[in-house]
């Protein structure tokens, strides 16, 4: 007897794709009832928007095959069974290893993934013709304990200007879940370790703005209720969930691009499966202009070399990166007092 299966008929560059949904009736988030098929479904309505946020870079693919409660595991590698009108693209990890991961170019390629049980999408920040160099400056904002969605709103403000200050223009959204992404499109220029020294000179200077309200502590123990900015987040093969990526959460929250002026207004619950659609119909999507005026990192490059000049040297990395040069001891600070 044959497997349950829908067939989803998906609009593309080259003409319409039929993808098949196997199991379409999985439940993917029990909370809301939301299945496989939904998010089929989902993924091909918001297709074009997805695409131009997320196409042609490299993506790492979480998988959940039993729901969001079950299993999960991330695909580097393109899934078997990848059809011949997908490609791949060949990237390089931290380790020097290089292997392909899966690009995405059109809506159907999203929904393929879809039917290989993927639910959050986590693009890099730079293109398949140019993998090493970044064209775009990402800024992560997470509350800590203590603080929420509300907390982030004002130092997203404030690294609006200051970004501005250093000419580039910024854009936000919501990360899915209570924190906030602020992405900021520059020209491919620069490697990684570059636009993360940009990303740390950036949230240095929010820190001094808003000392009581901002940290850049890599140690929980240092972060106190703050905000972090979490600098890691530019490294080389470090992702966050796409925008209009739905994310692993009881709700179904997706990661949501909103305007400058919808930041005070908003809250992240408003962003989900069931009302993305609609806003992209209605309000439009915020992010359609984004690459019109790529800028330089030239400015945060000479703050960060000012700020070593002062004294401010490179900050931790994360605990599964090779040991990268000036980089402080990998010690947790009360750790490391007990030792003297």
């Amino acid at each position: 007897m044959a497997r349950e299966a829908e067939t989803l008929t998906v609009p593309g560059p080259d003409g319409e794709r039929e993808i098949r949904i196997s199991s379409p009736g999985r439940v993917l988030w029990p909370v809301p009832g939301i299945t496989k098929l939904d998010l089929a479904r989902y993924m091909a309505d918001v297709g074009e928007a997805f695409i131009r946020a997320n196409g042609d870079r490299p993506v790492s693919l979480e998988r959940f095959p039993e729901g969001i409660e079950g299993e999960v595991f991330f695909s580097k590698n393109p899934p078997r069974g990848m059809p011949e009108w997908m490609r791949g693209v060949t990237v390089t990890y931290p380790s020097a290893r290089s292997h392909p991961q899966v690009v995405l170019d059109e809506p159907a390629a999203a929904v393929w993934a879809v039917q290989m049980n993927t639910v959050v999408f986590h693009p890099w920040p730079s293109r398949a013709e140019n993998t090493d160099n970044p064209d775009q400056l990402r800024i992560d904002l997470d509350p800590q304990p203590g603080t929420d969605f509300d907390d982030a709103v004002p130092a997203a403000l404030e690294l609006r200007s200051i970004l501005a200050e250093a000419g580039l223009e910024g854009y936000i959204k919501t990360s899915g879940n209570r924190g906030i992404h602020l992405f900021a499109p520059i020209r491919p220029e620069h490697e990684f370790q570059d636009v993360r020294h940009a990303v740390i000179a950036a949230a240095r200077e929010v820190e001094r703005r808003m000392p009581e309200k901002v940290t850049t502590a890599w140690w929980k123990e240092e972060r106190g209720r703050r905000v972090f900015v979490d600098f890691n987040q530019a490294n080389r093969d470090r992702t966050m969930a796409g925008a209009y990526s739905p994310r692993a959460l009881p709700d179904a929250p997706v990661s949501c691009p909103i305007s400058w002026e919808e930041l005070e207004q908003v809250h992240p619950g408003d962003f989900t499966i069931a009302t993305i659609p609609e806003r992209l119909r209605t309000v439009g999507d915020p992010w359609a202009d984004m690459y019109a005026r790529p800028g330089s990192i030239d400015v945060l490059l000479g703050w960060w070399e000012r700020d070593l000049a002062n004294g401010l040297g490179e900050l931790p990395f994360p605990p599964d990166y090779p040991k990268m040069p000036g980089e402080p001891p990998r010690v947790q600070p009360s750790r490391a007092r007990r030792k003297d």
